[in-house]
């Protein structure tokens, strides 16, 4: 998102905290869409990327009067949906059903997308890192977001974030070679 897209949204924040409540339509209108998209792409089920973000709407409305930095608000919701959406998956691992969905879903996919052999290997070696490990890789590689910004959705360092990458990709190869023996 460009500078000027913090800037309306910090402007939008501002507008609602000072009680204009048209302001919070228009950062729903803007964002809906995109967060959503976040969710989905930890869940992979569409009914549930909704439910969280909707969910998340609630948390972020009702905080949104307490936020410090206004032109931050991209990210901050992006954290809430994260933070969301993790606790959904843990919640369905917990329950175990979510990993076999998970699973034949993910292989459907990939035989509809007619994946090849090696995208197959990476993505099998993913899903044996650790979650933060994945959490990272997926935001940096997949929504290309920025360190500083990975860092600031998962509330950790710079370079915390540059370290979970780097041993991410050292795991990949590891868990990728030892897959071609």
């Amino acid at each position: 998102m460009k500078r000027t897209g913090y800037v309306f949204d910090g402007l939008m924040v501002l507008e609602y905290q000072s009680g204009n409540k048209k302001s919070l339509a228009l950062l729903v209108k803007r964002h809906h869409k995109r967060l959503c998209h976040h969710a989905y792409r930890y869940t992979l089920d569409v009914d549930a990327s909704q439910d969280i973000v909707q969910d998340s709407w609630g948390v972020i409305i009702k905080k949104l009067g307490t936020l410090r930095d206004p032109d931050s608000f991209s990210s901050w919701a992006t954290r809430i949906v994260t933070r969301r959406a993790l606790d959904y998956l843990n919640k369905a691992k917990r329950d175990k059903k979510h990993l076999e969905t998970y699973e034949r879903e993910f292989n459907f996919q990939d035989t509809l997308e007619g994946k090849n052999l090696r995208l197959q290997r990476l993505l099998e070696a993913i899903k044996e890192l650790p979650e933060n490990q994945q959490t990272v890789l997926r935001l940096f590689y997949t929504q290309e977001y920025s360190l500083k910004e990975i860092a600031n959705i998962m509330e950790i360092s710079v370079g915390t974030t540059k370290s979970r990458l780097f041993h991410a990709r050292e795991k990949l190869k590891k868990i990728i070679l030892n897959q071609k023996q």
